[in-house]
């Protein structure tokens, strides 16, 4: 629990490390599961803890204290992982789901917030050992893609195929952010299926993907994103992706940062110590 006298030190802290609280909090509240909010403003009650391993899967990174989640992403890890055993006995490598109570993280997501993300290697390990050792903090696995991000890499193969298609058809799955490079090839390989619809092209992720559940029906205080379009997505939308507008260096630079939006009410009790 994160009792007054912790919320009191956080209080007094310098305001770049007071930014994010929910980082120091080192337990799953005691309620019933529960997501809050949405991916990027929101918590989680009830996180339940993905094991450090299992059939079919290997969580790396655990020193971030990011492997919590709803029980619905869990399972969803785990049937990803058992399936792809059965396929070739190899292993899926896990990155960050949400922290203990979910909540802004100090680094390298603004989303993952309320349990409902997370983060999958598109390559593959032979065994827990081999994925803890092939990814030190500063080491990622390989892209999936050419340099200039334009095509698939001969790494990528059925395999990556298959998790991405499983993921997708997944009913409790909402989107899975891949980079655009991946989602038109794709497009172009499987004649447009009705399963690339939840391959929501994103900058980044031409080496993971990022699966996002939608709300469960345990979650009255969910909040959805935008329902993701008919159709398979492989149209004009995606083309826009590779136009000089979209790869333009000044546009991402000339955004201006939004304000912070106020976290739910449950998400306040969640920090302050229930």
């Amino acid at each position: 629990m994160l009792g007054s006298g912790l919320l009191t030190a956080l209080v007094a802290l310098p305001m770049h490390a007071a930014e994010t609280p929910w980082s120091r909090i080192p337990d799953v509240s005691p309620g019933q599961p529960a997501a809050i909010g949405g991916p990027s403003n929101g918590c989680i009650d009830g996180a339940e803890a993905l094991p450090s391993t299992g059939p079919g899967f290997v969580s790396i990174r655990r020193h971030r204290n990011r492997y919590y989640g709803h029980p619905q992403t869990i399972r969803l890890v785990r049937d990803l992982g058992r399936a792809m055993h059965q396929r070739n006995g190899r292993y899926i490598m896990i990155g960050d789901l949400a922290q203990p109570r979910g909540g802004r993280m100090s680094s390298s997501h603004v989303s993952h917030q309320n349990g409902l993300d997370v983060d999958i290697w598109l390559a593959l390990a032979d065994s827990p050992a081999e994925a803890i050792r092939a990814t030190p903090e500063q080491r990622d696995p390989p892209s999936m893609l050419t340099p200039n991000k334009l095509a698939l890499h001969e790494r990528f193969g059925p395999d990556q195929l298959f998790l991405l298609q499983a993921a997708a058809q997944d009913p409790a799955v909402d989107r899975i952010l891949v980079n655009p490079g991946i989602k038109r090839a794709l497009c172009q390989q499987e004649n447009d299926a009705h399963w690339l619809r939840k391959l929501r092209p994103w900058w980044g992720h031409d080496a993971h993907m990022h699966v996002r559940l939608k709300c469960p029906p345990d979650s009255p205080h969910c909040r959805a994103q935008s329902p993701v379009p008919m159709g398979s997505g492989c149209g004009s939308e995606l083309a826009w992706w590779f136009s000089l507008e979209a790869r333009s260096p000044t546009r991402a630079s000339s955004r201006k940062p939004k304000a912070r939006p106020q976290p739910p009410a449950q998400c306040q009790v969640l920090l302050s110590g229930r």
